[in-house]
C-alpha cells in the first residue's frame, strides 16, 4: 500500500515538473493534484493509514516539484537554497494535510472541493508574510501561454491557481466515481460536462481576447524606450571600477539614442558607487549621469543603484537600520531606483519586496541579531532598508509617462505590481540583475513571470536586466526584442499601454481574500461542529 502512496506522490511531481515554465507544458497542470487527491482518500478510507502518511508522501511530492523546479537557488547559495525548498515543501504538504482534517467533516461529494480555498489561502499567505516565496503559485504556471490567459487581467494569477485546482477536483471526481455511470449517468453526465465548460470556455475567451487585442490601439500615447544590458558579471561588479562599468552603459544607450527617446532604463544596482542619499548630487555617477542627460534633454533615466541613508540625531531608526562600526550614528542601505531627468530633484524608489535570506533577514525585529548571515546579492551584507509605500516616476512634463519603478523580485508579485498602476503608472519597468543564478531556468522563468504582469495590468513593460534576458513585453504578454543571455547591447522600441485600470488592478487579490474567508468560515464550521457534537 506504501508502494502505491509513493507512486502517486512520484507521479504528481513529474505533471508538475513537467507543467512548469520554462521547459513545461502549462495543461498538464489541470491533472497534476489527481494522484495526491488518489492518495488523501487511500489514506482516509484504509484504517492501517495515518495522517503522518499522507503528510510524508506529500511532502516527497512537493519537495521533488521544488527541487526540479528551483534548483539554481544553489549557485547564489547552497544553505539558503536547501532550506528554502525544504521549508516550503514542509508548507505546502501541511496545507495538504489541512485538506485532509477539514474534508472528514464534509459530505463526501463536495469534501474534495475544500481543497481549493485551503490551498489558495496558502498562496495568498506566501506572498505577504516575511518568509514569502509564491515563485509557484500555481497560476505561474501559465508564464509560457499567455494566449490562455488573457483573463487575468480580471482575476490576477490566484484566478489561475483555482481554475488548476477546480479542474483537477472535477476530474478526481469523474474518475472517483466512473464506476456509477451506467446507473447513474445522467449525474456523471453532468459531472463531465460542468468540467468541459470549465476547462475550454476560458480558453476559448482568452484565444479570442489575445486576437483581437491591438497593442498599438493608443498610439497617440506612447514612449521610446532604449534598454540597456551591460552584460556585468554579478559576482565581481561591486568590486570594480564603478565609473568604467557606467561608462559602458552609457556608450551603449547612445548608440540606441535619437532625438525622440523618452527614456533609457538601466538595469538593478547599474551604479555601484556608495551614495549617500542625502548627498546625492555629490555623486560621481549621478554627476555622469547629469551630463548624459544634458546632452539629450528630453531624456529620462531610470537606474538600479545601491544607495544608503542617514539617520539624523533623534530620528526614529527602522528595523533594520544599522550601526556604524568606527563612528556613532546609524544608517539603511537599500536597493534602489532612481529618476534622473531636468528637474533638479532626483526621484527615489526603495526596493521593498526584498528576498528573504538574501536581502533581508525575515522578521527583523525579532531576528536582527542573526541579520549578518543573509546571502549578499545587492552589494551590502545584512538586511536592507525598504519603504512602505509605492511610489511612481513623473516625467517633468505632462504627457511624457507615469513609470512604476519595479525592482527584480518584486515583479512576482501581480496586487504589489497594481499599487503602481492605482497610483497612476501608465508603463512598467522592471530593472533586475538575475546573472547571480547563471545560465539556468531562473532567470528565464523570471523573466517570464513579467508576462502575467502585463496581462493583469494592461501595462506595456520595458525589461532591462544586467545579463539577460532584457526585452520588452506587451500589453498581451507577448515577449519582443528578447536579447541573448550575457551578451553586451542596447535595444530601442515605441511601447504603448492601455490607459486606465483592469478590472485586477482596481480590486487587486479578491479572489484570494475570498478563499481566505472561505477556508476561515470552514474552519469555524468544523471547531462548532467539534464542540456541539
Amino acid at each position: 500500500m506504501r508502494g502505491k502512496l509513493f507512486l502517486w506522490s512520484f507521479v504528481s511531481s513529474v505533471l508538475l515538473c513537467a507543467a512548469w515554465p520554462d521547459w513545461g507544458f502549462s495543461p498538464l497542470l489541470f491533472v497534476a493534484f489527481i494522484p495526491l487527491l488518489l492518495m488523501q482518500q487511500t489514506v482516509s478510507t484504509d484504517n492501517r493509514l495515518r495522517a503522518r502518511h499522507l503528510y510524508m508522501y506529500a511532502f516527497v511530492a512537493f519537495l521533488i516539484w521544488n527541487v526540479v523546479c528551483t534548483w539554481w537557488v544553489w549557485i547564489s547559495s547552497a544553505g539558503g537554497s536547501v532550506m528554502a525548498m525544504v521549508s516550503n515543501s514542509l508548507l505546502m504538504a501541511l496545507t495538504f494535510l489541512v485538506f485532509h482534517k477539514i474534508k472528514r467533516f464534509l459530505p463526501v461529494r463536495i469534501g474534495s472541493f475544500a481543497l481549493i480555498p485551503v490551498w489558495v489561502s496558502f498562496e495568498f499567505l506566501h506572498h505577504y508574510w516575511d518568509i514569502s516565496w509564491p515563485w509557484l503559485t500555481l497560476g505561474n504556471g501559465f508564464a509560457d501561454s499567455p494566449a490562455l490567459i488573457q483573463w487575468y487581467e480580471y482575476t490576477g494569477t490566484f484566478g489561475g491557481s483555482i481554475w488548476v485546482l477546480l479542474i483537477n477536483v472535477l476530474l478526481f471526481e469523474c474518475w472517483s466515481n466512473r464506476n456509477t455511470w451506467m446507473r447513474e449517468w445522467p449525474k456523471r453526465l453532468v459531472w463531465w460536462s460542468t468540467t468541459a465548460v470549465l476547462l475550454f470556455i476560458p480558453i476559448v475567451i482568452s484565444l479570442v481576447q489575445y486576437s483581437r487585442f491591438d497593442v498599438t490601439a493608443n498610439r497617440t500615447y506612447g514612449l521610446n524606450v532604449v534598454v540597456v544590458q551591460p552584460n556585468i558579471d554579478p559576482y565581481v561588479k561591486f568590486n570594480s571600477d564603478f565609473r568604467g562599468q557606467l561608462e559602458v552603459m552609457l556608450k551603449l544607450a547612445e548608440s540606441k539614442m535619437d532625438s525622440t527617446t523618452d527614456y533609457v532604463v538601466m538595469p538593478e544596482t547599474a551604479l555601484v558607487e556608495d551614495i549617500w542619499e542625502h548627498q546625492l548630487e555629490f555623486s560621481t555617477s549621478v554627476r555622469m549621469l547629469r551630463d548624459f542627460q544634458k546632452k539629450y534633454p528630453r531624456v529620462k533615466i531610470v537606474t538600479g543603484a545601491s544607495t544608503a541613508k542617514i539617520y539624523e540625531e533623534g530620528d526614529k531608526l527602522s528595523a533594520t537600520a544599522r550601526k556604524f562600526k568606527n563612528m556613532p550614528g546609524s544608517f539603511d542601505s537599500y536597493n534602489t531606483a532612481l529618476q534622473i531627468d531636468s528637474m533638479p530633484e532626483v526621484q527615489i524608489y526603495h526596493k521593498s519586496k526584498l528576498v528573504p535570506g538574501v536581502e533581508k533577514m525575515p522578521f527583523p525585529a525579532i531576528l536582527k541579531p542573526l541579520e549578518n548571515f543573509a546571502i549578499d546579492l545587492g552589494g551590502t551584507s545584512g538586511s536592507l532598508g525598504m519603504q512602505d509605500d509605492r511610489e511612481i516616476f513623473v516625467a517633468p512634463k505632462k504627457g511624457q509617462g507615469k513609470i512604476a519603478p519595479v525592482i527584480c523580485y518584486e515583479s512576482i508579485y501581480g496586487d504589489y505590481v497594481g499599487d503602481y498602476v492605482r497610483l497612476g503608472a501608465d508603463f512598467i519597468f522592471i530593472i533586475t540583475n538575475d546573472g547571480w543564478w547563471g545560465n539556468t531556468p531562473g532567470y528565464r522563468q523570471h523573466l517570464r513571470y513579467g508576462r502575467l504582469r502585463a496581462i493583469e495590468t494592461r501595462k506595456s513593460i520595458a525589461r532591462s536586466a544586467n545579463t539577460g534576458i532584457s526585452c520588452f513585453i506587451n500589453q498581451r504578454g507577448d515577449i519582443e526584442q528578447a536579447t541573448a543571455w550575457w551578451v553586451e547591447t542596447a535595444i530601442k522600441q515605441r511601447i504603448y499601454s492601455t490607459q486606465g485600470e483592469t478590472f485586477y488592478t482596481r480590486y487587486g487579490d479578491y479572489l484570494a481574500w475570498l478563499m481566505v474567508v472561505l477556508f476561515g468560515s470552514l474552519f469555524v464550521f468544523i471547531i462548532a461542529r467539534k464542540i456541539v457534537w
